[in-house]
């Protein structure tokens, strides 16, 4: 398509808030591949660029850098850009690559020289590997090497690939743009740009957009029961995306009915903690029959503080991220709802600042279960020492939080909200992964033991 850069551009817009360290777009004019990349919000790295002119061509691929392996370093931010021995390659991946230490060494004792601290390299070494590079299936072999989760759009100067993990993990979805095909991780992205959502990439599968048209091919062995990534649902993604077959706003507004049936309590007024509470609050304002109303207000110049790299980044943004309306909220029994609790702390500066505004009450609500486990797929869940559900019973973390009561929705209550249960990862709640995971995980573990 004309101008596929512009179009990248608008559409990484819609999925800001699935990263906000850095951003880059990568063009092809079938002659020239050219990239422009840089650390921060998009807005601010594309802020004195002409993409026209700099981006020409009719093939893009674009990417917002959250980072859940590897360091918040300029090296690290994708599309990564490489030269094989038939040409350039980018490479922008979501997920979790948990073989990914493994893989980097065995190369390594080959003489490889890795240039980020991403997993997402080890890809490109696959793809350059002499035992591959010349087999008809090449890149389906390269991707069967790979364990954990992994959502990739590869891009060529005259070709774009995308592929998703036998389980799942991520979403991925394929639209249609006038004469051409458009993939973006979430549905928002291909509204923003009008394409026409067609369909999930499916898990295991290999899409290639080529001058043949649209073609499929498949890899890897895809089990009986997948392990889409739940969170999506509960946090990550846009309310207006189709993840996984459902609406993520009905599967949240779902999530909030359920919980006031669980977790009913006499109150004034239901406020959800915005944006990511908003669907889950309206649910369960309709089934408790309390009126919803926003006591907290949302600063839109302060992104998503759960994404954010740096706990002391995490903390003043939030001071700096919701104001309470003392109007809303004074001398009322207020209702607060929630996605999650990870830490602790931010739900206890928010009780805090509820009660120094005149609530005389405050429950907290939360509408998925304790959060006792690390993510290896995805999600910066940190160490179970850092998530207090792990360490602490509800009633410990209710006084932490000092909060008059405290209700977590069940496990079966989350899982009754969504289609095809059995397909979801849940590990982060119950420590059952669809799948192996490393005995131990960092986020920088892949950083070279010379950096500083």
């Amino acid at each position: 398509m004309d101008h596929a850069a512009a179009v990248t551009y608008r559409g990484l817009f819609a999925l800001q808030h699935r990263g906000q360290e850095g951003a880059g777009i990568v063009s092809s004019d079938r002659k020239k591949v050219r990239s422009i990349k840089g650390t921060g919000l998009l807005s601010n790295v594309f802020a004195s660029r002409s993409i026209p002119a700099e981006l020409p061509g009719d093939i893009a691929a674009g990417h917002v850098r959250y980072s859940t392996t590897g360091s918040s370093r300029p090296y690290n931010v994708q599309p990564l850009v490489v030269e094989c021995m038939d040409g350039i390659w980018a490479v922008a991946h979501n997920g979790n690559l948990t073989n990914a230490a493994q893989l980097r060494n065995t190369y390594q004792r080959k003489g490889a020289i890795f240039q980020t601290s991403t997993d997402s390299e080890v890809l490109v070494h696959i793809i350059a590997d002499p035992e591959y590079c010349n087999h008809p299936r090449r890149l389906e072999r390269a991707m069967e090497r790979l364990e954990g989760a992994y959502a990739f759009l590869l891009m060529t100067k005259d070709s774009l690939m995308a592929a998703r993990d036998p389980i799942g993990f991520r979403p991925l979805a394929v639209g249609r743009l006038g004469e051409g095909y458009v993939f973006s991780s979430e549905t928002c992205a291909m509204e923003q740009v009008g394409a026409t959502y067609i369909r999930e990439v499916a898990p295991g599968e290999l899409v290639t957009v080529d001058q043949k048209g649209l073609r499929s091919t498949t890899f890897g062995t895809v089990p009986d029961h997948l392990g889409q990534c739940i969170f999506e649902h509960i946090y990550f993604s846009r309310p207006d995306s189709i993840i996984f077959g459902e609406n993520s706003h009905e599967v949240r507004v779902r999530l909030g009915r359920r919980l006031a049936q669980e977790y009913p309590v006499e109150a004034d007024i239901v406020v959800p903690v915005p944006d990511s509470g908003n669907c889950a609050a309206l649910g369960y304002s309709q089934v408790s029959g309390i009126p919803i109303d926003y006591g907290f207000i949302r600063n839109h110049y302060i992104g998503r503080t759960f994404i954010m790299p740096v706990a002391d980044e995490r903390s003043s943004s939030v001071d700096m991220k919701l104001s309470v309306l003392s109007g809303v909220v004074q001398g009322k029994r207020v209702v607060v709802v929630d996605d999650s609790i990870v830490r602790g702390t931010t739900s206890r500066r928010r009780v805090s600042t509820l009660r120094a505004a005149g609530a005389t009450e405050v429950h907290m609500r939360i509408s998925c279960p304790p959060i006792r486990f690390p993510c290896f797929f995805g999600i910066d869940f940190p160490s179970r020492e850092e998530l207090i559900a792990s360490t602490s019973d509800i009633q410990e973390i209710r006084r932490f939080i000092g909060a008059d009561s405290l209700g977590y929705l069940s496990l079966e209550g989350l899982l009754a909200s969504v289609s095809n249960p059995e397909n979801f990862c849940t590990g982060c709640f119950t420590g059952k992964y669809p799948t192996g995971v490393p005995s131990h995980h960092r986020k920088d573990v892949l950083e070279a033991r010379t950096s500083n």
